[in-house]
């Protein structure tokens, strides 16, 4: 009796799990299923009463306006700011943080006052950078914005390489300085393979950052490197909001985190259970 009450009490206990889980998960998807419904609608089925969950008709139009208009452009736009800022504070953020992991470079005071920076609050600064670039002349370029994000993602960078880092065994450094390796090799032969899942990590949650700043795109730009989410705040309107395109323009911009989070998952899973968050 013993034996065959206790499998069919943790089968109604993983019976519960899988529910809960379920619901949760649809509750979380909802969102994503319902604009990328309106992104197919014709006006009359987005304001339908009541709602239609499938339109009638799959209709393109509304991403057939977005290129016809070229506001995909500010997907571009998007994707070359946090791509290549992304790139540059990976870069100089990993051997920041090799120096002050490896020689100690600053103490623990320079770690703190890094990750400091990146606390402070994005409306506290704006305006007196946005008067540095009106005078230097960096407003509505890419420039002033890789410039800014790269700025502000590198303690952030800094913070999460060290962590990783510092979970490297100097042991095997020491033999790779031993065997011959200069110290520039034995980071990228050692240390880099052993450190990349932590690194893919760090890489897209950077690139997510840069590319879901509103603030600082909506304050530096003007017309010609309008961002993904600046180019939203244009169709809503006073009179009316352009849900169809909103919805189109939003799965569009949805796709290369999509993609770049589908193509780094082992990394993430690993990189994140790494644990790097340490003081």
């Amino acid at each position: 009796m013993r034996t065959g009450r206790f499998p069919a009490r943790k089968a109604r206990i993983l019976a519960v799990r899988y529910l809960g889980a379920g619901i949760v998960t649809l509750l979380f998807l909802f969102p994503v299923y319902w604009l990328f419904m309106i992104s197919f609608k014709t006006p009359d089925e987005i304001y339908h009463v009541p709602p239609l969950w499938i339109p009638g008709e799959i209709q393109f139009s509304n991403y057939y306006v977005l290129f016809r208009d070229g506001d995909v452009l500010a997907i571009l736009n998007s994707l070359i700011v946090a791509g290549v800022s992304s790139g540059i504070a990976i870069v100089l953020g990993t051997l920041c943080a090799y120096s002050l992991a490896r020689f100690g470079t600053g103490g623990e005071n320079l770690a703190m006052w890094i990750i400091s920076q990146r606390m402070i609050p994005p409306i506290a600064v704006v305006f007196p950078i946005f008067l540095i670039y009106v005078y230097f002349g960096l407003v509505d370029g890419y420039f002033g914005l890789i410039l800014l994000y790269t700025a502000f993602n590198l303690p952030y960078v800094i913070w999460m390489m060290r962590g990783y880092i510092v979970d490297v065994p100097l042991e095997l450094e020491e033999s790779a300085l031993v065997d011959g390796l200069n110290r520039w090799e034995v980071i990228w032969k050692v240390v880099f393979p052993m450190v990349r899942p932590g690194l893919m990590a760090t890489s897209v949650f950077t690139f997510v950052f840069a590319w879901n700043d509103f603030l600082f795109a909506l304050v530096l730009t003007r017309t010609e490197v309008i961002t993904f989410p600046v180019m939203l705040t244009h169709y809503f309107g006073g009179q009316s909001n352009f849900w169809a395109k909103i919805a189109a323009m939003s799965v569009l911009g949805t796709l290369p985190i999509f993609i770049a989070v589908s193509v780094m998952q082992r990394y993430l899973v690993r990189g994140i259970s790494l644990g790097a968050v340490k003081g």
